[in-house]
């Protein structure tokens, strides 16, 4: 196969037979699983570092005509698509772990089971690290006047040439990722532990999570593969409900019902709300819109971290409406409709405005 090269995206122009991974250039041949992108038969996958593997595994042609491989941001599955592309034997060799990786950068899903899981943990964890530290945390290049696209550009310089000794030896950089596994591990425990519930509603694809404390996201979406919601109800009346992820991109192997606007359903508690603060939500083509009771506003940065680094406020609704209004709102959405792994923008909006052309469903 022949050896690969990164390039930064805006140079697309400038390269023929480029690889395009975790995004979308029409100059390229695409391994991505954003929603609208081209997709390979047969090889799609529920992330992008899937659809690279796969496409390894069956050494898809281009991969021997195509020198180059670009994205055009960091994270770790994008950044482990384009990892697998240029050691591509390293990359089969470690084939499930990388897999575990993936899913748990994109879509913070995980399982502590094995020591490859807990391999995949501390390596994810070395990543965050070492992003942050060296460089900036996710979405904090969103700030004006800076560009994802061009910011990245040396933290694939640097990973590209670090990841392979951190994976032949990870013990040599514990210090770098020890005190986040650990927090993972414990908080991953209190999930498990009697304090603590899990209640899937299928009908509506929700993971219903209660627990004292604002978690981890690994430790609190760990356990949320089958759902594309998950309401987080902690103790003294604080609440959130964030889509998945996976509801952004088109997967391959989770059906799926299409988003919903979050925001007559935030009307819906502030009629109910009698505490200083006022229910909001993200749009639904955000990433992972997050409705919550809102303080100050929270930057992109802010909502991506973790839950328990953000304030979360006290609602005056009680935790059995509040979660009764949140069940009835999507299964009055979601009547009729079906799952599906892949919906279109346009679809989203058209069921959208048709739902909500009188703002709200009516209870």
């Amino acid at each position: 196969m022949q050896t690969k090269q990164f390039i930064p995206f805006l140079d697309i122009h400038q390269y023929q037979g480029v690889l395009v991974v975790d995004s979308f250039h029409p100059r390229g041949l695409v391994l991505s699983h954003w929603r609208g992108a081209p997709k390979l038969p047969q090889l799609h996958d529920d992330t992008s570092a899937g659809i690279v593997l796969n496409a390894l595994k069956a050494d898809l042609p281009e991969l021997h005509t195509h020198a180059y491989v670009t994205n055009n941001h960091f994270d770790i599955d994008g950044f482990l698509g384009v990892w697998s592309l240029l050691y591509p034997q390293k990359a089969l060799q470690h084939e499930q772990l990388i897999r575990k990786m993936a899913l748990m950068g994109d879509f913070r899903e995980m399982d502590l089971q094995t020591e490859e899981d807990h391999l995949a943990l501390k390596l994810v964890c070395w990543i965050n690290r070492a992003e942050s530290g060296r460089f900036y945390a996710p979405f904090a290049s969103y700030a004006p006047r800076q560009s994802e696209v061009k910011l990245c550009v040396p933290k694939y310089t640097f990973f590209l040439e670090a990841f392979g000794a951190v994976l032949e030896d990870p013990e040599r950089y514990r210090a770098e990722w020890q005190q986040e596994y650990e927090q993972v591990v414990a908080d991953w425990a209190v999930m498990r532990g009697p304090k603590s519930g899990l209640t899937l509603e299928r009908s509506i694809r929700l993971l219903v999570v209660e627990t004292p404390e604002p978690l981890h996201y690994y430790a609190l979406f760990g356990q949320s593969a089958p759902a594309d919601m998950v309401l987080s109800l902690y103790s003294g009346n604080r609440y959130e409900l964030e889509y998945k992820y996976t509801s952004w991109v088109d997967t391959a192997h989770r059906p799926g019902f299409p988003r919903l606007d979050l925001q007559p359903l935030a009307g819906q508690l502030n009629a109910l709300e009698e505490g200083p603060h006022r229910w909001a939500a993200d749009k639904i083509t955000d990433t992972g819109p997050i409705l919550r009771l809102q303080g100050t506003p929270l930057s992109k940065e802010e909502r991506f971290d973790h839950p328990y680094k953000r304030p979360i406020y006290a609602s005056s609704i009680p935790s059995r409406s509040f979660k009764a209004v949140v069940q009835q709102y999507f299964e009055q959405g979601y009547r009729n409709q079906p799952q599906k792994p892949h919906w279109s923008w346009a679809q989203l909006r058209a069921l959208n405005e048709a739902l909500f052309s009188k703002k709200e469903i009516p209870l």
